[in-house]
């Protein structure tokens, strides 16, 4: 579909003239008519302009029908929260144990596991 047959086809169904458009624009008659001639290609923005002079919802610039197209079922994709450890199920439930567990032993002592946790960590890394 080339954008131009389609603002043509429009505003002739709404019974505008170029000139209307222009007023309701900003936009210059001749340049109208360039675009519904297929000599330039609007941007976004003016294409947005033009919809709503012609009262008409963006999405209806740029396929025919009422309504919007049904859109394909996409897979869902993950999110960071769905990826960090902990963040659901099993995990989740694991790490809630450990903060209460941490909550309850002395700043010592969880400095101490922090830093056997760091190295346990390391040397995952270094296998990987």
């Amino acid at each position: 579909m080339i954008i131009g047959d389609r603002i043509r086809s429009l505003r002739e169904t709404k019974k505008l003239s170029q000139g209307d458009i222009e007023k309701r624009t900003g936009l210059l008659r001749c340049y109208i008519s360039r675009v519904e001639n297929g000599h330039t290609v609007p941007a976004l923005d003016t294409i947005e302009k033009i919809a709503r002079a012609l009262e008409v919802p963006l999405y209806q610039m740029f396929y025919d029908g009422e309504e919007p197209p049904v859109l394909p079922k996409l897979p869902r994709r993950r999110s960071a929260d769905d990826i960090i450890w902990g963040s659901a199920g099993k995990d989740a439930r694991t790490l809630t144990r450990f903060r209460r567990l941490l909550g309850k032993i002395d700043d010592k002592d969880r400095k101490l596991l922090l830093f056997m946790a760091q190295k346990l960590a390391r040397r995952a890394a270094a296998a990987a």
